[in-house]
């Protein structure tokens, strides 16, 4: 955590020391208000978020950047989302790392099973080099990366039975996000893994036509799983990043005052999103079992991690040289 508190540290420093931004810069500037969309609720880590990036921006800019937030998938699911990005019809959003490794698949590195041991580690790769490539190649798709936000550590739920190993898990039609780091960690851990997006998943656990699901308990309680799903693992399997995305016809067409200004507040509003991640869980969980589910607080972890060996005998090579990297940080 001191590792964490003092990189936290460092890098508020060095955002106020090259941050040249001022309140006259802006004074000229036409009005623009630009629609930022999610795919979750207001309860959600990312609501959190994108609420305090946009005060950050309204401030900063003294009122001639806003922010227009669209949650609940009104603009349509994150893959819909990223591609009215890429064309200009949403000017941003907060989104799930998955469906954004589709665009650029490098990074799906971050979410191969049992990578980083804690999030601090995850933060200091996500904010440091290697994070800010992976950002930097959303330009190669029409796309602009500006800070890592959280969906956080995965676990897995369902409505069949406790899951302590993997053998519990065989049979299973778990959702998986769409992505193929996701199948294939699931299948290999016996589950009938199925890729859908997040708004036909809820749907289909009430109709009983999926067992479970794999999300952060902030997912899980914000969206009162209890209610389809009786148990829950605290597998903690992926560490997920979010991603501050815009798209470059709305990049472009802002002053670099005003650009400055959105990559400062994406970092700061990320940083705040994952303290309050980190302040809630344990309420959360408290509030799940007293809605009636069953957690699991101790999987045989190792058979968990020996099961899933076969993802990165299968995707090791297909990262680059980004996995051998990571490893190397996390040393």
């Amino acid at each position: 955590m001191k590792t964490f508190a003092r990189h936290t540290l460092a890098l508020g420093i060095s955002l106020a020391v090259v941050s040249t931004v001022q309140a006259s810069d802006f004074e000229d500037m036409d009005p623009v208000t630009l629609r930022l969309a999610h795919v979750v609720n207001e309860q959600d880590g990312f609501h959190i978020a994108a609420v305090k990036f946009q005060e950050l921006v309204a401030e900063r800019t003294e009122g001639a950047v806003s922010i227009d937030i669209y949650p609940n998938a009104s603009l349509g699911d994150e893959r819909t989302l990223l591609e009215g990005m890429q064309i200009g019809t949403v000017d941003m959003g907060v989104i799930t790392n998955g469906p954004v490794a589709n665009f650029v698949e490098e990074m799906a590195v971050f979410e191969l099973p049992f990578l980083f041991p804690s999030p601090e580690a995850a933060y200091e790769v996500l904010d440091g080099e290697i994070g800010q490539e992976l950002l930097d190649k959303l330009a190669d798709v029409n796309l602009k990366g500006l800070a890592y936000a959280e969906r956080g550590f995965r676990n897995l739920t369902n409505s069949e039975r406790p899951v302590h190993s993997p053998d519990d898990i065989d049979g299973l039609r778990i959702r998986v996000m769409e992505n193929p780091v996701y199948t294939d960690t699931f299948r290999e851990l016996g589950a009938n893994a199925i890729p859908m997006a997040w708004t036909e998943a809820l749907t289909a656990m009430q109709q009983g036509t999926i067992d479970g699901q794999e999300n952060p308990v902030n997912v899980i309680h914000s969206f009162k799983l209890y209610e389809t799903q009786d148990h829950m693992t605290l597998s903690r399997h992926t560490y997920a990043p979010a991603i501050f995305v815009m798209g470059m016809p709305a990049w472009k067409q802002l002053p670099e005052a005003a650009q400055e200004v959105l990559e400062e507040a994406a970092q700061e509003a990320a940083e705040h999103e994952r303290r309050m991640n980190a302040e809630m869980e344990a309420d959360q969980l408290d509030e799940l079992r007293a809605a009636g589910m069953e957690i699991v607080e101790e999987p045989d972890l190792e058979a968990f991690q020996t099961a899933v060996e076969p993802v990165y005998e299968k995707y090791g090579d297909q990262f680059g040289d980004y996995l051998t990297r990571i490893r190397e940080a996390l040393q």
